[in-house]
């Protein structure tokens, strides 16, 4: 299979089910930036000291592949595959992992600045990342249909990174940064 097909270089691409759009088409927004937070998950996965966490990320990205999927599939064409379909038990089981690392933590007594350990920091970029991702397919559900355990999933996710990033620095032993809203 060659890499490059060439059919891209009027500034085009083909959705699953064959449909040719632009690439700067909402949908490409959508899952370009689920890619994006994939790439820096990846990155993260690299800094994380603990097993489970390490192991957790890598199932989190595993299904931004069927999210992924799931918002490259022209549904007005094609059904989508088994595996691009996000189901009520994925945004569960990030519950169940958000519950667990914040039974870790003291209890969060005021707004946390991104930063403190690199590892925080990289978390907190995914954070980010995730956020930007969930309004782009928030605005791509404005035009056409995404199922709703798909957004509920990225959302849950955001929430997940931050509080592994918080999980993380008290692993580091760093303090987290907390605002200084004193208005000085």
């Amino acid at each position: 299979m060659k890499i490059y097909t060439k059919t891209g270089d009027k500034g085009t691409t083909s959705l699953v089910g064959g449909t040719r759009v632009p690439k700067t088409h909402i949908r490409l927004e959508a899952y370009g930036t689920v890619d994006e937070l994939n790439s820096n998950l990846g990155l993260l996965i690299t800094y994380l000291s603990d097993e489970k966490d390490r192991t957790f990320v890598r199932n989190v990205q595993n299904r931004l592949f069927a999210v992924g999927s799931s918002l490259a599939t022209d549904l007005e064409k094609t059904d989508l595959k088994c595996a691009s379909i996000v189901h009520p038990e994925d945004t569960e089981c990030i519950e169940r992992e958000i519950d667990r690392l914040d039974a870790l933590l003291p209890p969060l007594r005021a707004f946390v600045l991104p930063g403190g350990s690199r590892t925080a920091s990289v978390c907190h970029v995914c954070r980010t990342v995730c956020r930007r991702a969930e309004r782009r397919i928030l605005a791509l559900a404005e035009q056409c249909e995404v199922a709703p355990e798909l957004l509920a999933y990225v959302n849950r996710l955001s929430d997940y990174l931050f509080i592994l990033s918080r999980k993380t620095n008290q692993d580091e032993k760093k303090d987290e940064i907390f605002w200084d809203n004193s208005c000085k």
